[in-house]
């Protein structure tokens, strides 16, 4: 079959958010949402009263009444909550999560689907983290519930994933193994998911999306091709100038003089072997050209995914005055990107965009309390007594250390939790009447927004980007 040329890269938490994925989606591309975090951004749209009324709105389509009475019960403020008022935390993924956050995290997927689908025929996809295990499953049957078109997944090796897609289109359960540290042998940690228990006699036949694992090698690409439990249709082949979780560097990490990995011959991906497999694929990361496109395509590419000029449109889930300011300093030559080793308790380089400000980045980190309160970075680990535990680099050090956290990965990691949801608006207050600092990623084509801008503006739209990627190269 064939597929639309650009995918627009699936971004942060709430980025790539309905809006955006409806916009690309309408234009003939894959508009993809983000699935990081979802049940959190959900949670929080309604406490800020869903002033337009689109998270409700949706909520009148799913399949289980009852479940969408609960949901509005615990979260939703009518005319939205004070300023001043932390939001209500929702309950952390677990092995074995409560039925209410089950409920939460499947809901705030089909309405995030549901709404970036409506009213046009194109198609859309769903963005997610290998690395957040405890959320896949609720997550993949709520978006799949809204009929999504597309899952993509990167940030480690999604094998399973497939077999799972299969499973919930034909109604069955599905099991995800758990990877958790520490294990011992005869060790297993699996998450599971009932489509039947879950929805009961309200369950629909549902349609098995398209699965396109994100890599950054071939290794990984035949791997998945080969040893996946089900049917992999493409790969996203994302470079290490692509925004957020970048792969780590083949072989010793090495940095360069100002801290960043240093990627080198083995890190660019042989095309030769993914055009051997057979599989359609699209090229990631400074790919946002229409000349890149053309090369892309000459290479065997099916086309491109991009990310960063998306990011900062109009119609993306970042907050108006962050994207005018990521534009102004794109306008001045000054925004620039750090790939940081360190920020991602995942442990893969994560690239953290360079605001203007008079503190350093790493002083406005020094400043962030460390707490972990959302928890879908959290990492499993085997507790002595065999059951599964979990900790993050990021949460205060001392908590981490007590949980058999070594001090060493703990050091320099940031909560992307809280930092990603402020990107949106919905910061959390604290307890001293301090609000949570944003925390911007993108990729190295940051700097050249500018190229999206008309004289003394300093915003565009989604089809300002779709139409600059399609125009014919060599035209002005």
């Amino acid at each position: 079959m064939s597929h639309p040329i650009i995918i627009q890269g699936g971004m942060g938490v709430g980025v790539s958010d309905w809006r955006l994925a409806r916009a690309v989606s309408q234009l003939g591309q894959v508009g993809v949402v983000s699935g990081a975090l979802l049940a959190v951004v959900f949670a929080r749209r309604l406490q800020a009263g869903d002033l337009e009324g689109h998270m409700r709105h949706a909520l009148d389509y799913f399949p289980v009444p009852g479940m969408v009475e609960r949901v509005l019960k615990d979260y939703f403020v009518p005319g939205g909550k004070s300023p001043w008022t932390p939001f209500k935390l929702s309950a952390m993924p677990t092995l074995h999560p409560s039925a209410a956050l089950t409920e939460l995290m499947v809901i705030a997927n089909f309405v995030e689907v549901f709404l970036a689908k409506e009213g046009h025929q194109g198609v859309v996809g769903i963005n997610l983290l290998e690395k957040v295990q405890l959320a896949t499953l609720p997550a993949l049957f709520g978006a799949m519930l809204a009929d999504i078109d597309y899952v993509l997944m990167g940030a480690g090796i999604p094998r399973a994933i497939p077999g799972v897609l299969d499973r919930f289109a034909a109604g069955d359960p599905a099991e995800l193994r758990i990877d958790a540290a520490g294990t011992m042998p005869g060790d297993e940690f699996v998450a599971s998911f009932d489509p039947r228990a879950f929805c009961g006699a309200h369950l629909s036949k549902l349609k098995r999306p398209h699965f396109l694992a994100i890599v950054a090698s071939a290794t990984l690409a035949i791997t998945l091709a080969r040893k996946s439990n089900g049917r992999v249709d493409g790969f996203v082949i994302e470079g290490d100038i692509a925004g957020g979780h970048n792969a780590p560097p083949r072989g010793p990490l090495q940095l360069t003089a100002a801290g960043e990995p240093i990627y080198g011959l083995r890190d660019v991906p042989d095309l030769e072997k993914f055009r051997a497999l057979g599989l359609p694929f699209w090229l990631a990361g400074g790919y946002a050209r229409p000349e890149k496109l053309a090369e892309a395509t000459r290479k065997g590419a099916a086309g491109i995914q991009v990310g960063t000029p998306f990011a900062f449109c109009d119609e993306s889930g970042i907050e108006g005055s962050l994207k005018r300011q990521a534009c102004q300093l794109a306008r001045t030559g000054g925004a620039h990107v750090f790939t940081d080793p360190l920020a991602s308790p995942t442990g893969f380089p994560f690239k953290v965009l360079q605001m203007a400000n008079s503190l350093s980045e790493a002083d406005q980190f020094a400043l962030r309390e460390r707490v972990c309160e959302l928890g879908y970075l959290r990492q499993a680990y085997r507790k002595p007594d065999g059951t599964l535990g979990y900790r993050c680099p990021a949460e205060p050090e001392e908590d981490y250390i007590r949980k058999g956290g070594d001090a060493a990965d703990s050091e320099g990691r940031k909560c992307l939790c809280n930092g990603l949801m402020t990107n949106l608006g919905f910061g959390q207050v604290r307890s001293n009447g301090k609000r949570e600092m944003p925390l911007l990623t993108a990729g190295n084509d940051v700097a050249d927004l500018a190229r999206f801008l008309k004289p003394d503006t300093d915003s565009y739209t989604a089809a300002d980007v779709v139409a600059y990627l399609l125009k014919p190269t060599g035209a002005t």
